[in-house]
């Protein structure tokens, strides 16, 4: 019963590639381990527990490690889209594109031309 209720935190760490992921059931607990590639991939796994069950869910314990510390996330840019889109999209602040632009000043030399299939570093904020 309990793992059907988080069925889609499942499928979401399958979909993220979660590694090293474990499983239990214990009496009406859910215990779920693994390793997030990055900080941003453990906050949407928890996101999706919380939506399911609440701040502190009482049936389900969650060991989500992370992989990589040193950059909040990876992002292959897509056709359309902008620093300040990508920055909308993981900090909720367009403003934030600067800080996206100096952590991939490497493969940018303009914060207004990104080419789709670049993939950017999002730092850590």
């Amino acid at each position: 019963m309990v793992k059907e209720k988080y069925q889609s935190v499942l499928d979401l760490g399958e979909k993220l590639n979660i590694q090293n992921g474990d499983v239990q059931i214990n009496g009406d607990t859910l215990e779920i381990r693994g390793t997030a590639a990055t900080p941003y991939h453990k906050n949407l796994l928890l996101d999706e527990i919380k939506k399911i069950g609440g701040a502190s869910p009482s049936d389900l314990i969650a060991d989500i490690k992370v992989a990589d510390e040193s950059i909040y996330a990876k992002h292959v840019v897509k056709n359309g889209e902008s620093l300040s889109l990508i920055a909308t999209h993981y900090f909720k602040n367009p403003l934030r594109y600067r800080q996206i632009f100096v952590a991939n000043i490497d493969i940018l030399k303009n914060p207004d031309l990104i080419h789709t299939g670049q993939e950017l570093v999002i730092p850590n904020l």
